[in-house]
């Protein structure tokens, strides 16, 4: 290190000789200039001034071989450049943050939707023994109150449950095809009638173009007949995935009735322990509300059935008890329901009885349906699950669009659940921030602490505290 800091003198040296040479060879020039020797002393001064500020910088900086020589003072200063995240406009970088989310947000949500879909049948499944519990969880109760053990409680309901509901599917099934024959003729009826309404009536339609309408029927059938052949497969799919959805669903409803306590406990334990105080009180009122939905609808959909059924039955019209089983059935889908199945209801009378007792039966449903509306919800459902129909709307649309439609009756209990689920959460949070605040502020007195305590959350109302299997508290 010594010897190269001896070659940086010498050669500053050697050089600082050469231009004293210089300056000689100037001065001695009799043709020179005088102001040139001027400028030439002037920046040999500098040289000079320059050698010698690096000597002493060199022999302050010792041995280091890192060392390098600073810029002359006459250097031109360099302007430092921006951040590049600084050179971006403010808009231009909230747009970039909000982008990145929203694309990661909406990956989230595709691999959700996959994983939904791919398990649909489960989710479907307990989808159904959720709802069937809840319909099934007071009579358990109620057992359980009169003496009767949890497991036999349990079996009584479960089993009595689900043969009665066997029971209705085997009647519907059973009246459809005793009135099939009878259907069938009136419908064959009913479109001859049309045709010769269309050849007869004002529209002037001729025989050939009824044949050719008939022709081209016949024709679509013959061309898509690997379509229904492969539909007639699926349709066979379909019964077995019904049948292992079915049997899952029991499996649910069992545990659930029997065990429904345990398994919520059980669940709360992997809620972070920060907000398993505010789910564990969310929870009770949920299924709260999910019960008192599924009791109402029940109830509402049971007085729609019969007063539908009765005037469809002293209408003459064919399988009025099959209609009537049918609206109970699509009742448990809010709005849509009540529109396909009173439909429904209404193209059997026109097919069958003409377009006079379609009249009076489509009369009927919008009768029934107006005293369910504005009576009948509001006094059986009340403020329990009160949700806007906008919402009631898009929940049954879009869980019709992604499940079907288990996914539209499965949509508005849902939307009640969350409804009460976030305003309990909500409540929860805001009482917990008006509690902190009051303890960090000073008390005047221990008594006077003592009596101005926070007053506890209310106790929860007839049936909020009481989960699936509390028959045996």
């Amino acid at each position: 290190m010594t010897s190269r800091t001896d070659r940086l003198r010498a050669a500053v040296g050697r050089w600082a000789a050469k231009a004293a040479e210089r300056r000689a060879e100037v001065g001695s020039d009799p043709g020179s200039d005088r102001g040139g020797g001027d400028g030439i002393d002037h920046r040999l001064n500098n040289v000079e001034a320059g050698r010698a500020q690096a000597e002493a910088e060199a022999g302050s900086a010792g041995t280091g071989s890192d060392y390098v020589p600073p810029p002359p003072q006459y250097a031109p200063a360099i302007a430092a450049k921006p951040e590049p995240a600084a050179a971006v406009p403010w808009g231009v970088r909230v747009a970039a943050e909000a982008g990145w989310r929203l694309l990661v947000l909406a990956g989230v949500i595709w691999v959700l939707m996959k994983v939904v879909s791919t398990i649909s049948l489960v989710i479907i499944a307990f989808s159904a023994g959720l709802l069937i519990t809840a319909l099934l969880q007071p009579t358990v109760a109620r057992l359980r109150r009169i003496g009767l053990g949890r497991g036999l409680a349990t079996a009584i309901t479960f089993i009595g449950g689900f043969v009665i509901m066997g029971l209705v599917g085997w009647f519907v099934v059973w009246q459809v095809m005793e009135n099939l024959d009878t259907l069938t003729d009136k419908v064959q009826a009913g479109i001859q009638e049309l045709r010769d309404w269309a050849l007869n009536g004002p529209f002037h339609v001729s025989e050939d173009q009824i044949n050719d309408i008939a022709q081209n029927l016949s024709d679509w059938v013959g061309d898509n007949s690997k379509e229904l052949t492969s539909a007639g497969i699926e349709g066979v799919t379909v019964i077995v995935e019904f049948l292992s959805g079915a049997l899952l669903t029991m499996f649910v409803t069992l545990f659930l009735l029997y065990d429904g306590r345990r398994i919520w406990e059980w669940t709360l334990k992997f809620v972070p322990s920060a907000a398993r105080e505010g789910v564990a009180g969310a929870g009770p009122r949920a299924w709260a509300t999910l019960t008192g939905y599924v009791r109402g609808t029940v109830i509402v959909a049971l007085i729609d059935a019969i007063f539908i059924g009765i005037g469809l039955y002293f209408l003459n019209v064919p399988m009025a008890v099959p209609l009537a089983v049918f609206i109970f059935l699509f009742a448990f889908i809010p709005i849509v329901g009540a529109v396909i199945s009173g439909a429904l209801a209404v193209v059997v009378a026109l097919v069958t009885n003409g377009p006079v007792s379609a009249a009076l039966a489509l009369a009927v449903v919008l009768a029934v349906q107006q005293i369910e509306s504005h009576i009948l919800q509001p006094f059986i459902l009340g403020r329990l699950v009160r949700v806007h129909p906008l919402a009631v709307v898009l929940g049954v649309t879009g869980g019709s669009l992604i499940a079907g439609i288990p996914g539209a009756v499965v949509a508005v209990p849902l939307v009640a659940v969350s409804n009460t689920v976030v305003g309990y959460l909500k409540g929860y949070a805001q009482e917990q921030t008006l509690r902190q605040l009051k303890e960090a502020a000073p008390q005047p007195g221990a008594a006077g602490a003592q009596g101005e305590g926070h007053a506890p959350s209310p106790a929860p109302g007839p049936g909020q505290g009481q989960l699936p299997g509390d028959g045996d508290k």
